[in-house]
């Protein structure tokens, strides 16, 4: 495998273009179908699981196609429009949220799972992206998706929280208690024109602090896994962005990306796969299965323990945003120097040296989707320019008071 150009922009289109074409092999495109448009879990072990959350980042890469000219726009427009049907009119869930897995033929719940606020948020962000960019049928689609949503059903009114899951069978359980990847949540929650929350959900929010190793005042997740990070940030412009009480979003995940590697370089003794171009600590396929704690400090969790070796790609790839030349120098190192980490959708999901040599077989869609989005709003912010320009983002945005300051025209001269 030969050597990629230094800080070039050839390996993240190859990245780029490999994690689309997850969302467009991998997608049901049965015209007779009743899940048309529903899109694999992963690639590997479930062909009949679809998550909703896939779905929202294929909406995503539909708009990429579009723009790099690798899929016609009739061909997107036919395939976005249709999709939205489906969640219209087939996909199973409750009060305008769905299943986080469902069978890819039928849209009906699998594998028992929760219906899923932070799943459902995905995909309707996604499909709001989509409206926005392709307008006319699908936005119109696209917002009438969104008012199903009742957000209020899906709110502790005594503790202020959204709750963290819902079967029919037991109600529902835990809380959102503390920052992650919801952030999504509250701009969409605060901002609908049918069930609206109010505006002390965000500000209830617990937004512990912590330094770490010189690395001040983070405000940090659970896990300290990186996807927490990134999910709301793929959609959300937050740069230059300050609430009321100064919280600057966009720079608090670029401080917890630092962590991240300082942490594997720090315990790079510890895991062989750890070092200064090998990190990235998210959730991932490990060689235990899935695991949603792979993480850094700082969090609540006690990360030493639940680490175990295991790396991803899409963590530094999903964190590109916040810190290019890291990223890239990362990605650089896996593509050249690790071959069993590239398969016909780019990037497999992870890998871990601690007992031979482990490699994921498989690709995981939410992760190919935030690697994907995450490297196009690097190379051309499109997706943040598309999203933010819908209107009740933009409203949930000034509702939240998390008010813009300065404008950059470009991401790659904010680092300058």
């Amino acid at each position: 495998m030969r050597l990629l150009k230094k800080y070039g922009d050839t390996l993240l289109l190859k990245e780029l273009k490999a994690s689309y074409r997850f969302f467009i092999k991998e997608t049901n495109v049965d015209l007779k179908s009743r899940g048309y448009g529903l899109i694999k879990d992963k690639d590997m072990y479930a062909d009949e699981i679809a998550s909703i959350a896939s779905v929202g980042y294929g909406l995503a890469a539909l708009v990429i196609g579009t723009h790099r000219n690798w899929i016609s726009y009739p061909e997107a427009y036919r395939r976005a429009s249709k999709t939205l049907d489906t969640f219209l009119n087939y996909v199973e869930g409750k009060n305008g949220f769905y299943y986080h897995f469902v069978n890819i033929h039928t849209g009906k719940r699998e594998w028992n799972c929760e219906i899923s606020i932070i799943d459902t948020a995905i995909f309707i962000c996604g499909a709001i992206l989509a409206g926005e960019f392709f307008q006319g049928k699908i936005k119109q689609k696209a917002e009438e998706l969104y008012k199903r949503i009742n957000w209020q059903w899906y709110r502790n009114k005594e503790s202020n929280y959204f709750y963290m899951g819902y079967k029919p069978e037991t109600g529902f359980w835990g809380h959102w208690d503390m920052y992650a990847e919801q952030l999504m949540l509250y701009v969409l929650g605060v901002a609908s024109p049918t069930y609206p929350i109010p505006k002390t959900m965000y500000d209830d929010m617990k937004k512990e602090t912590c330094t770490y190793e010189g690395i001040e005042n983070i405000i940090y997740t659970y896990c300290g896994t990186l996807f927490t990070y990134q999910f709301s940030h793929a959609w959300i412009d937050f740069r230059d962005r300050k609430d009321e009480n100064g919280i600057d979003w966009f720079e608090n995940s670029k401080k917890a990306t630092i962590a991240n590697r300082t942490y594997c370089i720090k315990n790079k003794d510890r895991f062989k796969t750890f070092g200064e171009n090998s990190w990235g600590l998210t959730a991932c396929v490990g060689p235990n299965g899935y695991s949603g704690g792979y993480g850094a400090m700082p969090a609540l969790a006690d990360v030493d323990k639940q680490n175990d070796g295991t790396i991803s790609p899409c963590g530094a790839a999903g964190s590109i945003v916040f810190t290019p030349e890291l990223s890239i120098k990362a990605l650089e190192n896996f593509y050249n120097h690790y071959p069993k980490l590239w398969g016909k959708y780019g990037f497999i999901d992870g890998y871990n040296l601690e007992n031979g040599q482990w490699y994921s077989k498989e690709v995981i869609g939410i992760d190919k989707g935030i690697s994907m989005m995450m490297i196009e709003n690097y190379l051309s912010q499109l997706l943040w320019k598309q999203f933010m320009k819908n209107e009740y983002v933009q409203k949930g945005l000034e509702m939240l008071n998390i008010n813009k300051k300065n404008i950059h025209k470009d991401i790659k001269e904010f680092y300058v």
